[in-house]
Order: C-alpha cells, then sequence, then structure tokens
C-alpha cells in the first residue's frame, strides 16, 4: 500500500493460516500475522488454552495471504474440515509431518 500523501510505502503485511499437531496427532488450525512469533509463543507454552493443555506445538502447515479477511476466511473453511481433509492437505505440503519451524532463521 503505497500513501500518495507523505510519499512513502508500508511494508506489506502477510497473514498465515497455520496446523500445528502434537505428539499424539492432536491438530489445531490458526490464524496469525507474525507466523514465527506465533509459533515459538505455542512452543514455549505462553498461549494458555487448547494448545497448551494438549502440548500442540510442532508446526506442520502454512499458508500466506496479503489480505486479513482471506486468511480468517480459509481458516474458518479448514475448521469445518474433516480430519481426513486436513490430513491431506498437511500431506500435500509436508508428506512427512515435520516440524517446519526447524526452517526457521534464528
Amino acid at each position: 500500500m503505497t500513501s500518495y500523501a507523505y510519499g512513502w510505502q508500508t511494508p506489506r503485511v502477510v497473514y498465515h493460516v497455520y496446523i500445528l499437531a502434537s505428539a499424539s496427532g492432536v491438530l489445531y488450525t490458526g490464524v496469525t500475522s507474525n507466523l514465527e512469533r506465533r509459533v515459538m509463543q505455542h512452543k514455549q507454552g505462553l498461549l494458555d488454552g487448547f494448545t497448551k493443555e494438549y502440548e500442540v506445538k510442532r508446526l506442520i502447515y502454512f499458508e500466506g495471504f496479503g489480505e486479513v479477511r482471506e486468511a480468517i476466511s480459509r481458516e474458518k473453511q479448514i475448521k469445518r474440515w474433516r480430519r481426513e481433509k486436513k490430513l491431506a492437505l498437511i500431506k500435500g505440503m509436508n508428506p512427512k509431518f515435520r516440524d517446519l519451524s526447524e526452517d526457521f532463521v534464528r
């Protein structure tokens, strides 16, 4: 987005829909504007609720979007899916279900 009044550009924000898994196979779907930070919050147990209770910490899938509405819509769509369909989506990107956050630059 360019602001013509001031002649500067704001950085483009990327929103991510992501799926995390626990060691026992529990899945969690979420949306964020900062994937690396959010995944680290899950891994460190900083977010109370479902993911902390079930130790859902491994990033196994994500998609990027330029608009927050698109990301939220996709998150809701995936959350409505049966487990089998979610697993097929994950396998298309990450057939070995490895923790994709291991690729984050540290």
